[in-house]
């Protein structure tokens, strides 16, 4: 079996969606860690790219309740790409916010999340959601790398795995 056959079989598979969750629920988990234990406060930007990483938990449940049906996969696939993508966005506004060079560190960022009124998520879970950083501060690094330019690397990779697994889905139905 090639690598395109296997890799194009992964989402009719649960552990892959599996795996996709649990780095998720990882990334969760060290946010959390990182404000609780290190005392680390989040900012708007920061509480946003965590909806996005809850996103990324969230789309993989409809795939592995029944990975089988073509309807939960597309689901799961499209709550996968558009997490990845919306978390990479934000995470790289939030790298463009905290550069010296930017005229974006003159703008601040917003106090209140802009969440829609049917989900306003830091009002009911605010020990999560309620942002109180602030967006230009540069409180953590690890190899030279601010927290958002790793998830710029993070989200640049859930969007690239994204990809390449819908590449190779295509290219397998082009070859049949």
């Amino acid at each position: 079996m090639n690598v395109v056959n296997v890799i194009s079989s992964w989402p009719a598979s649960r552990w892959p969606w599996a795996f996709l969750a649990l780095t998720a629920f990882t990334f969760e988990s060290i946010a959390l860690y990182f404000q609780y234990g290190l005392g680390l406060e989040p900012c708007i930007m920061c509480v946003y790219q965590r909806v996005a990483v809850f996103g990324l938990f969230l789309a993989c449940l409809p795939a592995l309740i029944r990975p089988d049906l073509a309807l939960m996969r597309l689901t799961s696939f499209i709550g996968w790409i558009v997490s990845a993508f919306w978390g990479l966005s934000i995470a790289y506004e939030h790298v463009q916010m905290q550069n010296p060079d930017n005229f974006m560190l003159l703008m601040s960022c917003d106090i209140y999340p802009n969440f829609p009124s049917w989900l306003q998520l830091h009002q009911w879970l605010p020990g999560i959601f309620e942002p109180r950083g602030t967006c230009g501060d540069i409180d953590w690094m690890f190899l030279s790398l601010s927290m958002p330019q790793w998830m710029v690397i993070i989200f640049g990779g859930y969007s690239l795995a994204a990809l390449f697994v819908l590449a190779a889905r295509v290219v397998k139905k082009k070859s049949i």
